[in-house]
């Protein structure tokens, strides 16, 4: 089934401490992006990539592109101060009525095989989402004093891809930003409309590269692939 991809791309990854967009640093000798974006360029099924970027960084994303040398269709629309702004732009722009993804852009490792899942999902359900399950114990902490142990079986670390019907995730958009609400996914969005969201169980391996150390592991895990 096909699909088109949103990338918010227009990230400062202060956290990364690398005085640079994340997205063009290096793992295995090719920078996260181009990595990120490989997947999509190299799938049969995705239809579109939309790409919210800096204006200033959009020359550079177009090189790394170009070092791919993909055929897919490629629209860029300029990213906002916050993610959620950065897909508004991504929806706005898509033209079409089908299945929509939203993924990290700092995620290079989304397997084919959930892709596919998701969209099949979202096509049945409305609205799917990649998850893996919490390992370690969550405990809610208020002023450094512990209020309460939460259920790990319940809980459940939320990643991407999220894939939605394009009216469903618009209409939460639009919702969103008419009632001045920021949420921290799309997901999130969504249900506030009282939409319900599946669940589809992800991969440990699906990392955001975010700090050094995600780097570092981003290399093992590029080397294991090969």
């Amino acid at each position: 089934m096909k699909y088109t991809v949103m990338i918010p791309a227009a990230g400062s990854g202060k956290r990364m401490g690398a005085g640079q967009n994340k997205l063009f640093l290096e793992i295995g000798g090719q920078s996260i992006l181009y990595h990120t974006i490989g997947v999509f360029q190299d799938d049969p099924y995705c239809n579109e990539i939309i790409l919210a970027v800096r204006p200033d960084e959009q020359p550079i994303i177009q090189g790394i592109l170009e070092q791919h040398g993909g055929s897919k269709t490629i629209t860029f629309v300029e990213g906002g101060d916050e993610r959620q702004n950065s897909v508004a732009a991504c929806i706005e722009a898509y033209k079409g009525d089908g299945i929509v993804l939203v993924h990290d852009a700092a995620r290079p490792f989304i397997d084919l095989s959930l892709i596919r899942e998701l969209v099949h999902t979202a096509h049945e359900k409305g609205a799917a989402i990649a998850a893996v399950r919490a390992k370690d114990t969550i405990k809610i902490v208020e002023n450094s004093m512990v209020k309460q142990t939460l259920n790990r079986e319940r809980l459940w670390m939320i990643q991407t891809p999220q894939a939605f019907r394009y009216e469903l995730l618009k209409e939460a958009s639009e919702a969103a930003i008419q009632d001045n609400f920021l949420g921290t996914d799309e997901s999130m969005l969504v249900e506030r409309l009282g939409h319900s969201v599946q669940i589809v169980e992800s991969s440990y391996d699906n990392v955001k590269m975010t700090t050094q150390e995600d780097l570092a592991l981003g290399e093992i895990l590029l080397e294991r692939r090969k």
